[in-house]
């Protein structure tokens, strides 16, 4: 203690901030804020325009549709929702990488160029996602922003910051069918409990407690997170 007590306790001080003394040092200087609003923006961007929104919806629905309360923990759902996220989305991070990150990295583009070309595989993905079904939520926010609809020709003209909202509505409708569909079967075991249990007068037994072993046994049986990650991947045009 005597020895930690001769050990002045400094505060160190940044003295390498200085201004830009040509235009090459304040290129830099942007660039690097640039990165790190990247950074701090990244799980946002995540969830906005891949697929992480739609899987880990259906995943909860899994969860509350079989009365599990943090079965699987949160951290556990989360991690797979996004390990199934960048296999869905593998060949969009590709062409992102050989078209936009690679070139920029290597100095062969700017940084507009690299945001340009950064945001075309993300949103032709969006894009055939959103497909037919997605019409609705389109032509909300193109309705929502103003725009004159004779000038969108094709779908190129329609702006990133429209395109995005209306993806992540499609995403989450599209999850919630699924969750429905999920909800089905589990309803019928409960609704067959609850009325078993009262024909037989044992009205003070929760039906929930006796249909939670029924419903994980019928969820083993038909290999349920299989057949939901495979369908999950198979809706984004993935596997085999």
């Amino acid at each position: 203690a005597a020895i930690g007590a001769q050990v002045p306790f400094e505060i160190p001080v940044i003295s390498g901030v200085r201004a830009a003394r040509n235009g090459q040092e304040a290129s830099l200087s942007l660039m690097l804020i640039l990165l790190f609003t990247v950074l701090s923006l990244a799980p946002a961007l995540i969830m906005m325009m891949t697929s992480f929104t739609k899987v880990i919806i259906v995943f909860d629905f899994v969860r509350r549709a079989l009365a599990l309360q943090n079965m699987p923990p949160n951290q556990v759902l989360f991690g797979l929702a996004v390990f199934i996220t960048v296999f869905i989305m593998a060949p969009t991070l590709t062409e992102f990488n050989r078209n936009a990150l690679d070139p920029y990295i290597n100095g062969r583009s700017s940084t507009s160029e690299f945001m340009n070309k950064g945001i075309v595989p993300f949103r032709n993905f969006m894009i055939k996602q959103i497909g037919k079904d997605g019409a609705s939520e389109m032509n909300l926010f193109i309705s929502l922003s103003g725009k004159d609809r004779t000038k969108i020709k094709t779908i190129d003209d329609i702006d990133s910051y429209i395109l995005i909202p209306a993806f992540m509505l499609s995403e989450i409708k599209k999850a919630f069918i699924i969750g429905i569909i999920i909800f089905i079967p589990f309803i019928v075991i409960d609704l067959v409990v609850a009325s078993t249990l009262m024909s037989m007068g044992m009205v003070m037994l929760p039906p929930a407690m006796i249909s939670l072993p029924f419903k994980i046994i019928l969820f083993i049986l038909v290999d349920g997170w299989h057949l939901i990650t495979y369908n999950l991947v198979r809706s984004y045009g993935g596997g085999a």
